[in-house]
């Protein structure tokens, strides 16, 4: 009999909650099967079969908690996994026929009056609705989200300031380069790709907010590790775009589509997550107009996309209907003061309009 343990998942994971089994007692199982889905404080992972055999036991079931090393059920090595064989049939009974006599003459009486229906039965009762709230436990994932939040709430003066851009120069792009940009590199041409590289135009002119706290250091960064929210069915989640200052609007998006694969696949790695210094958070795609984001630790500064929507605006004295988005930076205002702040937000607008600039360079 061989144990299934719960194997080291990184350096800062000691545990996790089992959300599923993906075999049950009984079942064949072979070396490199997925067992289980293990939800972290980080990803989601997988525990895979290091037998071949039969699943025999089953330790801990879905929603436990479970620590790295913990025995969570066992494998009986080179079994075959069993199948019931159908319990034969009971032979039908055989009605031995009784020997009959003669009947033997009988006055005839009068028929017995028919018995009163019995009374109909009262109808079932329904079944009762279930109660007014129900309960289940926080993930791991989900914790981890909620302390982060509220850990940043009390450990940094979070302040955010609005500005609004018109979309009308990206879009025209998009519409015109679109065709050949899918034919040429495989992927759409998205908006993210343009929001990232205006990011790295933003923090190269105010390198003020690619900084990050460390006790009453201030830690200043020159590389551009640019992390993207993404919204899973077990929470947000933040991959990160490495060097994206170095990375093409192709290679961009071809990250955004690899990391959306992996999340929706529940592969999502702790390497992927970790080591950002900012974050873009695009609210817009619930349809959100206004919202404040809160920062990530231990980044000084994240930027909130919004809807775009079609509104009045004033262009050379005239008024004008155009595509806009409003943006929103929330930063750590200990180390980031509002005038770089501003200056931060306004660089991005300004690259969002043009953005014939960062195809050039400009």
């Amino acid at each position: 009999m061989a144990d299934i343990k719960i194997p080291a998942l990184g350096e800062s994971v000691a545990g996790g909650q089992i959300s599923k089994w993906h075999f049950k007692v009984g079942d064949a199982v072979k070396v490199g099967d997925v067992l289980l889905t293990l939800e972290t404080d980080k990803v989601a992972a997988e525990v895979t079969s290091e037998f071949t055999g039969v699943l025999a036991s089953i330790a801990a079931g879905e929603g436990d908690d479970v620590v790295i090393g913990a025995i969570v059920g066992q494998v009986t090595e080179g079994a075959a996994a069993a199948t019931p064989s159908p319990a034969p049939a009971a032979p039908a009974a055989v009605e031995t026929p009784k020997p009959t006599a003669a009947p033997a003459p009988v006055a005839e009486a009068p028929k017995p009056a028919p018995a009163p229906a019995p009374a109909p039965k009262p109808a079932a009762k329904a079944a009762a609705p279930e109660g007014r709230v129900s309960r289940k436990k926080m993930t791991p994932l989900r914790k981890k989200i909620a302390d982060q939040l509220v850990s940043a709430q009390q450990t940094a003066a979070i302040l955010t300031t609005f500005n609004e851009c018109d979309m009308s120069g990206i879009m025209a792009m998009r519409s015109k380069l679109q065709d050949s940009f899918v034919k040429t590199h495989g992927v759409k041409l998205g908006f993210m790709s343009f929001f990232v590289k205006a990011v790295v135009e933003a923090l190269k002119a105010v390198p003020q907010i690619n900084v990050r706290v460390e006790g009453d250091e201030i830690v200043q960064q020159h590389f551009y590790d640019i992390g993207v929210a993404v919204g899973t069915e077990r929470g947000l989640i933040v991959p990160v775009i490495r060097d994206a200052d170095q990375k093409s609007f192709a290679d961009i998006e071809k990250d955004i589509l690899a990391y959306a694969a992996k999340s929706k696949e529940g592969k999502i790695e702790l390497s992927d997550l970790t080591g950002g210094v900012f974050t873009i958070s695009n609210g817009g795609v619930y349809g959100s107009l206004l919202s404040t984001p809160i920062i990530n630790p231990p980044q000084s500064g994240i930027l909130g996309m919004h809807s775009i929507q079609q509104r009045p605006i004033a262009v050379d004295g005239q008024v004008v209907i155009r595509p806009m988005m409003y943006l929103a930076l929330s930063y750590d205002h200990r180390v980031v003061d509002g005038k770089e702040a501003v200056s931060f937000l306004i660089r991005i607008k300004d690259c969002i309009e043009n953005p014939a600039r960062m195809l050039v360079g400009a």
